[in-house]
């Protein structure tokens, strides 16, 4: 089962039966009988749970709801579902129905439809996490850490991550409108983005000269199901090349399938070496650990991450940090330090269930307190505005 490591729900996303798992009690028959849409009730019971309140509620809605007509049973049930999964109060914890459960499916194989851009809940607030490179939020302004108030003409107060998503996500050529506000504005703005097909950039490697020493710029974007392959392809390039020294850039990288991280970590550490730990919080641990072959490990490596750098890009930072000393530049890390696991379960849905807490080999968390660099430096609007990079700059100064 692969588990996954996601700071945030990406925005491009762009049972006939019912498992019950509980218990209604003998007192309760008689109502039961009058539910409609419903099967396999005793499945999974639960003898420790009395469920007469929801089925007292079901039959009350199925009876006297205004428009019975045109109740959709099956959504109820999702609904149920849903909220039951939202009273654990874990924006990472959701249950996902069939056309969610295919386009989240889609996303981690790198493709999708959208504004493209990844967001999280910081404070019960729906916040921008990071832009996709070349996506419309990118080219529409939208930065990592702005605030979204409305979406359209609904206020994101006290919405959930997924009815965020709900809300800005669709079909591509539509325009969907963001009120947006920003540290150090002191005014709301609306942000209009045209909604396109999404391609998600994995790998992208070029070669920057340092005075006369060449240095191979390593941009990695998510880890996908294609990271750890791609990520391959850039390193027989590395190492056919006359690069001095490495700059592995994982700014707004929102993370991905822990197993990438750990494989991709691999080529930077030698076998063996602790990546991950896991905490089950039932005094179950799993260590992560290398089977690489430490062949970039050999060069000097300068790691670039922002407030956009999430979850898996956070252990990688975190692993080549603590058994390298390879030096962090940028900006703290968004600080996302838990482990999910997709279900999939009937009717094409998914549950992702936060199922752990991961630490670096040091046994530093990173939950909501995020990588704080060893050189800070920040890129500012008008940096972005005028093609400048001072992070990127920096990097490349301490390789010089």
């Amino acid at each position: 089962m692969k588990k996954i490591l996601y700071s945030i729900v990406i925005i491009a996303l762009v049972a006939g039966g019912f498992g019950g798992g509980f218990w209604y009690g003998q007192n309760n028959r008689p109502a039961i009988e009058k539910v409609a849409g419903l099967q396999n009730l005793e499945q999974g019971k639960s003898p420790d749970v009395d469920f007469n309140l929801f089925w007292d509620a079901w039959v009350r809605v199925q009876d006297k709801f205004v428009n019975r007509s045109k109740i959709d049973y099956q959504k109820m049930v999702y609904g149920a579902i849903s909220g039951m999964v939202s009273s654990l109060g874990d924006p990472y914890t959701v249950f996902m129905p069939p056309e969610e459960n295919k386009d989240f499916s889609r996303a981690m194989q790198g493709n999708l439809e959208g504004i493209g851009a990844e967001v999280g809940m910081r404070k019960n607030i729906v916040t921008i996490i990071s832009p996709l490179t070349d996506s419309p939020a990118m080219k529409a302004g939208l930065k990592a850490g702005d605030k979204i108030l409305k979406i359209n003409d609904k206020i994101t107060d006290g919405m959930t991550i997924d009815e965020a998503v709900g809300q800005i996500r669709g079909p591509k050529g539509t325009q969907v409108t963001l009120t947006i506000t920003r540290d150090g504005w002191t005014d709301a703005k609306e942000i209009k983005i045209i909604r396109a097909v999404i391609n998600i950039p994995i790998v992208k490697l070029e070669m920057k000269k340092v005075g006369d020493k060449t240095v191979a710029y390593l941009a990695l974007y998510h880890f996908t199901e294609n990271s750890a392959a791609e990520f391959k392809k850039a390193v027989q390039q590395i190492l056919t090349s006359d690069a001095k020294g490495i700059i592995l850039d994982l700014r707004n990288n929102p993370g991905g399938y822990l197993e990438s991280s750990v494989e991709i970590a691999g080529w930077f550490l030698p076998e063996g070496q602790m990546v991950v730990w896991e905490d089950y919080g039932d005094g179950k641990k799993i260590e992560h650990r290398s089977a690489g072959t430490n062949k970039l490990g050999l060069y000097p490596v300068v790691i670039l991450m922002n407030q956009g750098s999430a979850s898996a890009a956070e252990i990688l930072a975190g692993a080549l940090r603590d058994n390298k000393k390879f030096k962090l530049v940028g900006e703290k890390s968004f600080g996302k330090g838990s482990v999910q696991e997709l279900e999939q379960m009937g009717k094409g849905t998914s549950l992702k269930i936060t199922v752990a807490k991961w630490f670096t080999p040091s046994g530093h968390s990173i939950m909501d307190d995020g990588l704080e660099p060893d050189v800070k430096s920040e890129n500012t609007a008008d940096d972005f505005n005028n093609g400048k990079d001072p992070q990127l700059d920096k990097a490349l100064e301490l390789l010089k």
